[in-house]
C-alpha cells in the first residue's frame, strides 16, 4: 500500500487559508498641515477610528497566537502587546481579562482551519483534501499549549469553546471524509469526532517529540483509513 504524500506541498502561497494566517500589517498614520503650517497628526473621523480599532485587534490577536504558541497561555501579556505593537490599554480594552483573549484566540484559529475545509475539497482530490487539512488541524493543536488546562479551569469565558470546537471542525471533516469515501479511498465507518479526538490524543501523546512526530504518526492512520476501503464503502452502501 502506497503512503500518502505530504500534500502540503502542494499548497500554494496564495491558497485562502493561508493569506488569512498572515499578520495584520498596521498602517501608517495620517499626517496633515495644521493651521499654523507644521506637519500633526490628522483629526480621525469615526470610521477611521473604528477601522483603527479593528487593526489593533487583529494585530493583538495575531501576536497572542505567537506568543502562546512560543511561550503557552499564561505567557506575560505585557510580552503579547509588544509583539502586537500595541500598548497594554489598547490591550486590555478590547480584552478586559487574560480569558477574554485566549478565548477570542482560541475562536479564531478554530475559524481559520474550519474554513480552509472548503477551498481544500474544491482545488484538491478527495483523499489529498482530507489529509492536507488534517495536517492544517495536527499543527492548530500543535500551537495550544497549556489551552487544555485552561478549559478546564472552571473560567466562565470558556464554557462554549469545546462546544464551539465541535460545532465548526465535525462539519468540515465530515464533508472532507464523505468526499473520500464516496470515492472509495477511505473506510466509510469513520466517526468525525472519533479521528478529531484520535488525533488529539497523538498530539498528547507526542509530547517532547514535538509536532513532526505527531505528522509522522498522522499518515501512520492516514494509511490505516485507507485500509479496506472499498469493501468497507460497499457493504455500508
Amino acid at each position: 500500500m502506497n503512503r500518502i504524500n505530504d500534500p502540503l506541498d502542494r499548497i500554494r502561497i496564495d491558497d485562502p487559508f493561508i493569506k488569512r494566517m498572515k499578520p495584520a500589517v498596521p498602517k501608517s498614520r495620517n499626517v496633515t498641515e495644521t493651521d499654523s503650517g507644521k506637519r500633526g497628526e490628522a483629526e480621525p473621523s469615526a470610521p477611521r477610528m473604528r477601522a483603527d480599532a479593528r487593526r489593533n485587534e487583529e494585530a493583538v490577536l495575531e501576536a497572542a497566537k505567537i506568543v502562546f504558541a512560543r511561550s503557552g497561555v499564561d505567557a506575560p501579556i505585557r510580552e503579547i502587546a509588544a509583539q502586537a505593537g500595541v500598548g497594554l490599554g489598547t490591550l486590555y480594552r478590547r480584552f478586559p481579562t487574560r480569558a477574554d483573549l485566549v478565548a477570542a484566540v482560541f475562536r479564531r484559529e478554530v475559524d481559520a482551519c474550519a474554513d480552509a475545509a472548503a477551498p481544500l475539497a474544491a482545488e484538491r482530490g478527495p483523499t489529498e483534501a482530507l489529509a492536507a487539512w488534517l495536517m492544517l488541524y495536527t499543527r492548530f493543536l500543535a500551537t495550544k499549549r497549556g489551552l487544555a488546562a485552561a478549559l478546564h479551569s472552571g473560567d466562565s469565558a470558556f464554557a462554549t469553546l469545546p462546544d464551539y470546537f465541535r460545532s465548526r471542525f465535525e462539519p468540515a471533516l465530515s464533508m472532507l471524509l464523505d468526499a473520500a469515501a464516496d470515492a472509495s479511498e477511505v473506510r466509510a465507518d469513520v466517526a468525525p469526532y472519533d479521528l478529531l479526538r484520535a488525533i488529539g490524543n497523538l498530539a498528547v501523546a507526542s509530547g517532547e517529540d514535538g509536532p513532526a512526530h505527531t505528522e509522522r504518526m498522522l499518515m501512520l492512520l492516514l494509511d490505516g483509513l485507507r485500509y479496506g476501503a472499498t469493501k468497507a464503502n460497499r457493504d455500508s452502501s
